[in-house]
């Protein structure tokens, strides 16, 4: 599956904020956006007015970053959100949320999705008892995740979860590795300086 390949501390930079793909390096003084706190490009520095299209477009790419999806999922996960009853926005990370890779990350099992989508591919997960390596898997309220039992002395599994910071929607015991979606993540759990609404605004247009 085609993905992006690039530096991705450029796509922190385009957006203007951290998005945490690296991982401790985000944290640290060599974060790209701490040490160059502009767009990248030659005219990274002009401080032109955006238009209203510009901004939500920003804030479009800035949300598939931060998950590590292309165009093509994004839209799909926008058109489910926009099909259910109820603020689609919110929907929409709801559903981003539920994607297991995330979910690895977000019970701190890996250090960034990136990482969590590569333990997740190399089949070092199961849900509900069963080895599942699709990243875009589906986490259901009640499912069981956990890390499969030959896996669970991999340095960068061991090394993530010794800095945990495991969400209020989640349950996560670390000495058996082993985690719980207890309930669906709602837009006030989700910790992101996210308009989701600019979103639907773009694809509305």
């Amino acid at each position: 599956m085609a993905r992006y390949i690039g530096p991705v501390c450029r796509l922190c930079r385009a957006s203007g904020q951290k998005l945490y793909l690296k991982g401790n390096r985000c944290f640290s003084d060599k974060c790209a956006l701490e040490r160059r706190n502009t767009k990248p490009g030659m005219h990274g520095a002009s401080s032109s007015k955006m238009t209203e299209y510009a901004v939500q477009l920003r804030e479009k790419q800035k949300v598939k970053n931060i998950y590590g999806l292309l165009e093509k999922q994004f839209y799909k996960y926008y058109e489910e959100a926009d099909k259910k009853e109820g603020i689609t926005g919110e929907l929409l990370l709801s559903l981003l949320e539920q994607r297991l890779d995330n979910i690895i990350f977000r019970l701190g099992v890996a250090k960034s999705r990136s990482q969590a989508r590569q333990i997740v591919r190399h089949k070092h997960v199961k849900v509900n008892g069963k080895i599942v390596n699709i990243p875009s898997f589906r986490v259901k309220e009640g499912d069981v995740i956990s890390v499969s039992e030959k896996s669970k002395d991999i340095t960068i599994i061991k090394e993530a979860v010794e800095t945990a910071k495991v969400p209020s929607w989640l349950d996560f015991n670390a000495e058996k590795l082993e985690g719980k979606l207890v309930q669906l993540p709602k837009r006030d759990a989700i910790d992101y300086e996210i308009n989701e609404q600019l979103i639907v605004e773009f694809y509305s247009r």
